[in-house]
């Protein structure tokens, strides 16, 4: 069984509607770990030798944020910066994420249609992350396609939970070993079917 770590990051929570319905529950998840960067480090003072402890001690790290301005929320920025080291993350013996596995969750106003080439944003979802894509790549871990929920102000209750299910039910694929990760790394999102990438249980009948 792998170990999950969620490091989510939304400086407004109170004003989101979505993303509190997402992660609720998280840390009730077993082989779950679910930290708010912004609630333990108000004043964006990372414990960077804390957190390194957690990422090493965990399997696959999620980052669950918001898309501002086609990026991260400023604490998953100042993070990476601090915590991903030369000689620890990469570099001239920094090895300590190789074979993790990376997956970005997000909430996005803009809808799917948005992000296409032919769409306002001109660019695709996964193609906006490349940064957080390269910085995966050079750390040694597996970078999977995006967990997105597009249009996130205008779902009703119903969608919201719908993609509630299915984040969590990813969580626990993760956790579980059930993840087809090739196939994960091929998409463009990976919950536009999460029925091809994700295993049966061990042990299940045809």
């Amino acid at each position: 069984m792998s170990r999950v770590l969620v490091l989510f990051a939304h400086p407004a929570l109170e004003k989101s509607r979505c993303n509190r319905r997402l992660i609720r529950g998280l840390s009730e998840l077993e082989g779950v770990t679910f930290v708010d960067l912004y609630e333990e480090y108000p004043q964006l003072d990372i414990d960077v030798e804390r957190e390194k402890q957690r990422m090493g001690s965990h399997d696959v790290i999620v980052l669950q944020h918001p898309f501002y301005w086609y990026s991260t929320p400023a604490m998953l920025k100042e993070y990476f910066d601090l915590v991903l080291e030369v000689g620890w993350a990469y570099g001239p013996g920094g090895d300590a994420l190789h074979g993790k596995v990376m997956l970005n969750v997000i909430t996005s106003g803009g809808t799917a249609e948005v992000y296409a080439h032919e769409g306002r944003n001109r660019f695709t979802m996964r193609e906006l992350l490349r940064p957080i894509d390269q910085s995966a790549h050079l750390c040694g871990m597996t970078f999977l396609a995006p967990f997105v929920v597009h249009g996130a102000p205008r779902l009703g209750f119903d969608d919201v939970e719908e993609h509630r299910a299915a984040y969590h039910g990813l969580l626990e694929a993760l956790r579980d070993d059930r993840v087809d990760l090739q196939v994960a790394t091929s998409m463009e999102r990976i919950n536009d079917d999460l029925a091809s990438v994700l295993r049966a249980p061990t042990g299940s009948e045809g």
